[in-house]
């Protein structure tokens, strides 16, 4: 499925998104003149989760380490895997950081990111395939978005056996079946590992991981709207 946009009014441009989209849609081209000295900025900047559990092994220092959790949201392995997070991150990105504010809301994304990673090093610890790209932050805003604005509707383009297809479809529906695609692929990637001993292709954990985290900052969010209307009606009977 191939989300287009959605149906919400805006009551801000979300700037922050866009400017997201731009960076990474700049460093994509920046690579792609790079050649075959892109694999090394990869290496160089891209999270490796057993570098970060034994830093010294690599030549890195913790710091070093910790700051790849982020540089990493920052690179992609293809134009595939760039258009697949960008349009996500476009379409959903706008409502998550008109509800949070353009500062909130960088930094949840990032934060989102680099829980999914952690997420991800929890069950590959000892993984030394490098894990590139905005996946784990798109997937907070993912989270978010279901929490804040369950009841939007998605303007999506799905494959039918010999065409395409546009339909309206609920977040409440496109977002949980988006999770649990990514759930299910997560236990596919993990049956894979104890194979091969080795994580295997996408990190389909730091999606899962930077969902439910993207979940429960907009629990968190709607709570305290709720606690505030309910402070001001309180508030207005006093008065």
């Amino acid at each position: 499925m191939i989300p287009i946009r959605h149906t919400l009014p805006s009551r801000t441009r979300p700037v922050v998104t866009h400017a997201l989209v731009i960076a990474n849609a700049l460093l994509f081209i920046g690579m792609l003149f790079l050649g075959e000295r892109a694999e090394m900025l990869i290496n160089l900047f891209g999270y490796i989760p057993a570098r970060l559990l034994n830093p010294a092994a690599f030549g890195y220092s913790r710091f070093e380490v910790a700051v790849t959790l982020i540089t990493s949201l920052f690179l992609h392995g293809g134009f595939v895997h760039l258009f697949g997070n960008m349009i996500y991150l476009w379409v959903f990105g706008g409502p998550a950081e008109d509800t949070l504010g353009h500062a909130r809301y960088l930094l949840f994304f990032i934060a989102s990111g680099v829980i999914g990673s952690l997420v991800h090093t929890v069950l590959f610890p000892y993984s030394t395939v490098p894990s590139i790209g905005a996946s784990g932050g798109i997937a907070g805003v993912l989270g978010a978005f279901l929490v804040l604005r369950p009841r939007a509707r998605i303007v999506t383009l799905f494959p039918l056996v010999v065409y395409w297809a546009i339909a309206e479809i609920p977040a409440a529906l496109f977002l949980p079946v988006w999770f649990a695609m990514q759930f299910f692929n997560g236990f596919l990637a993990l049956a894979a590992a104890q194979r091969t001993q080795e994580a295997i292709g996408i990190a389909w954990w730091a999606h899962v991981g930077g969902f439910l985290f993207g979940a429960a900052v907009g629990m968190g969010v709607r709570w305290g709207k709720r606690e505030n209307r309910t402070a001001e009606v309180r508030s207005s009977k006093l008065e």
